[in-house]
C-alpha cells in the first residue's frame, strides 16, 4: 500500500471530529492486530518498536532500553507485517529521532517510500526524568533531536504526530510543524505489564496535564490536532472522561489496543475450552 499524503491524513482527521467523532490512533505490535484495529475504524495504525516486545509478552518499557535497534525493527515490522495486510489506514512510524548512527533525511525518506503515511516519536527522552534525562540532554541526545527530526519529517511532506509530556514539549513540537500532539500520561495502567495505580496519575490529574499540554499547542498552532495516551487512559470510558473535560479530541492506544484486550480474551477463550467436560459417552 502507498501511503497517503499529509493533507489527506488531515483532512481525514478533521472530517472525524467535524463529525462528532472521537479521533483513534492504535499500536500495532503484530500484522493480525493491524489487520483487525483497522476492522475496527482506527483513524491511524502506529507501529513502535515497542510493539514487538509487547507482543513478546514483555513489558512496553523495554522499547526505550538497548534491546535492539529502534528504527530497524520498525521498518522490518512495517515492510513484512503491517504494511502488507492494512489496506485504508495511514500507517505511522514510530521514529528514534535522538539516534546518533542514524542521517534523520536519509531515514526518513527510505520510511516514506516503504509506504508509511507519517511519524511519530518513539522511543521518546520524554519517558525519561531526573538524572538519566539530564545527561541525555548534556550529550545532544535530548528531545531538542526528536523536534529536529518531526521538522524534517515535515518538510518531507509526513504527516507528523508526537508524543510530549509538559507544555513546554507541545509548544516546541507545534512550532516545527507537528500535525498532531499527543499528551501522554505515563505507561499504562493495568494488566500483566502495565503500571499499577498507585504509581500513576489520577485521571482526574490527566484532566489538567491533558489541558495544559494543549492549551500550549493550540496557543503555537490553533490547528493542531489534541489527543490524550496512557497512564490511567486506559479503557475506552476512560478516554471518554478526558476528552469531555479538555481540548483532546482523541485517544492514541497501544497497550490498550492490543496488549490488554489479548491478554483477557486469551484468557477467557482458554478457560472456555478447560470447562469442557468429558465422559459423557459409556
Amino acid at each position: 500500500m502507498r501511503g497517503f499524503d499529509r493533507a489527506t491524513v488531515v483532512d481525514r482527521l478533521r472530517g472525524q471530529v467535524a463529525a462528532g467523532r472521537a479521533i483513534v490512533g492504535a499500536g500495532a505490535g503484530t500484522g493480525i492486530s493491524a489487520k483487525f484495529i483497522e476492522r475496527g475504524g482506527a483513524d491511524l495504525i502506529i507501529i513502535y518498536n515497542s510493539g514487538r516486545f509487547r507482543m513478546a509478552g514483555h513489558s512496553s518499557m523495554c522499547g526505550l532500553l538497548a534491546l535492539g535497534d529502534a528504527n530497524q525493527i520498525v521498518m522490518e515490522m512495517g515492510e513484512r507485517e503491517v504494511l502488507p495486510v492494512v489496506r485504508d489506514t495511514p500507517v505511522i512510524a514510530g521514529v528514534n529521532g535522538t539516534d546518533p548512527t542514524r542521517r534523520m533525511d536519509t531515514l526518513l525518506t527510505a520510511i516514506r517510500d516503504a509506504g508509511f503515511s507519517g511519524v511519530n516519536n518513539f522511543p521518546t527522552v520524554g519517558l525519561f526524568d531526573g538524572r538519566i534525562r539530564q545527561e541525555l540532554e548534556a550529550s545532544g541526545m535530548g528531545f531538542e533531536r526528536e523536534v529536529e527530526m518531526i521538522q524534517t519529517a515535515h518538510e518531507l511532506g509526513l504527516f507528523t504526530i508526537v508524543y510530549v509530556f509538559t507544555p513546554e514539549e507541545a509548544k516546541a513540537m507545534a512550532a516545527v510543524g507537528a500535525d498532531a500532539v499527543i499528551a501522554h500520561m505515563g505507561l499504562t495502567v493495568g494488566g500483566s505489564n502495565g503500571m499499577d495505580t498507585d504509581g500513576a496519575f489520577s485521571l482526574e490529574d490527566s484532566v489538567g496535564r491533558v489541558q495544559a499540554i494543549g492549551d500550549a499547542a493550540l496557543r503555537e498552532n490553533p490547528e493542531v490536532v489534541v489527543l490524550c495516551h496512557g497512564g490511567p487512559i486506559a479503557e475506552p470510558e476512560d478516554a471518554a472522561y478526558v476528552i469531555a473535560r479538555t481540548n483532546a479530541v482523541g485517544f492514541v492506544g497501544a497497550s490498550s489496543m492490543e496488549r490488554l484486550p489479548v491478554e483477557v480474551a486469551l484468557t477467557d477463550t482458554t478457560a472456555e475450552f478447560k470447562n469442557i467436560a468429558v465422559g459423557g459417552v459409556a
